[in-house]
């Protein structure tokens, strides 16, 4: 290569990396967004993720799709977008394991200063259920029982050390009992063993025992959330049966990699916020038992620094640790 194609070359290189800095100051939207769920197909993130994405593509006339990257308990996809461009091609759906995680291991990125907060979408609520051969039809039946048989009664969760986890050993505090948590790799997992009477009970995300409640094999005993369920309108929350400040819910959110422009985050979370609204997508949501939210930008913000700090504070009291 000669000196003055070496030069022309160069300078075409400045001159594109010029023109991306220029976009990204000026908030240009990408005409393709990939939306990273850290969690395998088929979960409720995953199903949110595709309406959402659906929905943002024929309202916005781009390409929005989903990539599912899973793995080390959704630290390897948070990863990956924490170091992806800032142009707002590249978003992360974040649950609860987003700042769960920085309370338990060391990690190459911050979740408050890694990442923009776009918009908190979804929320789910946690369910506590027995096979419905069980004996239970209360959850005071089932602590009851618990406070005589110490230790031997069972909760299955995903664990360990995750939503589900904590919110159980906050639960066990609460109610003074002593009940052995054993931890599952997934919702599914756990729930499919107590529909083998391998354990007590269980607490999972609504989703995942939906169809076993709906079909008379699991009954659901309380809920975590804040108040009762649609499709659960029999079964009450957990606080209301004296347990008043507990509350357990799985959020699902959406950010961006730190350093995305304001102008060009604003207009993601008007994307994914008139996204989750439209009759079509909201019913779809509604009838997986995941509820939309619409929080967006600093309200968002806001909500993940209390999150982070509370589950900071619940994991130093439970001295709970990550395997």
């Amino acid at each position: 290569m000669d000196d003055h194609s070496f030069r022309w070359g160069a300078a075409l290189i400045v001159g594109m990396l010029v023109s991306l800095a220029a976009k990204i100051a000026l908030g240009e939207m990408p005409s393709t967004i990939k939306i990273v769920v850290p969690f395998s197909a088929g979960g409720g993130a995953d199903i949110a993720a595709r309406h959402v994405a659906d929905q943002i593509g024929h309202m916005q006339g781009i390409t929005a799709f989903v990539e599912n990257r899973p793995g080390a308990a959704s630290v390897i996809a948070t990863e990956a977008v924490a170091h992806a461009e800032p142009d707002g091609s590249t978003v992360l759906v974040a649950a609860n394991s987003f700042i769960i995680h920085p309370h338990l291991k060391k990690l190459s990125y911050d979740p408050l200063t890694s990442f923009e907060p776009i918009c908190y979408l979804v929320r789910s609520p946690q369910v506590l259920a027995v096979n419905s051969a069980s004996p239970y039809r209360t959850l005071p039946d089932l602590f009851e029982d618990a406070r005589n048989k110490p230790g031997e009664l069972t909760l299955a969760s995903v664990g360990p050390a995750t939503a589900q986890q904590i919110a159980f050993e906050m639960l066990k505090r609460l109610a003074q009992v002593d009940i052995r948590h054993v931890p599952y790799p997934g919702n599914t997992p756990a729930v499919n063993a107590l529909l083998g009477s391998h354990v007590t009970s269980v607490l999972a995300n609504y989703p995942e025992i939906a169809e076993q409640a709906a079909s008379g094999r699991l009954r659901a005993l309380a809920t975590g959330s804040r108040v009762r369920i649609d499709q659960l309108p029999d079964i009450p929350t957990i606080a209301e049966l004296g347990y008043r400040h507990f509350e357990a819910e799985t959020w699902l959110g959406v950010v961006a990699p730190a350093k995305t422009p304001k102008e060009t985050l604003s207009r993601l979370a008007d994307w994914f916020s008139a996204a989750i609204e439209v009759p079509v997508v909201k019913s779809k949501l509604v009838n997986l038992g995941l509820y939309p939210v619409g929080l967006c930008g600093s309200d968002f913000a806001l909500y993940l620094r209390k999150q982070y700090e509370d589950y900071g504070r619940i994991i130093r009291d439970t001295l709970l640790q990550a395997n």
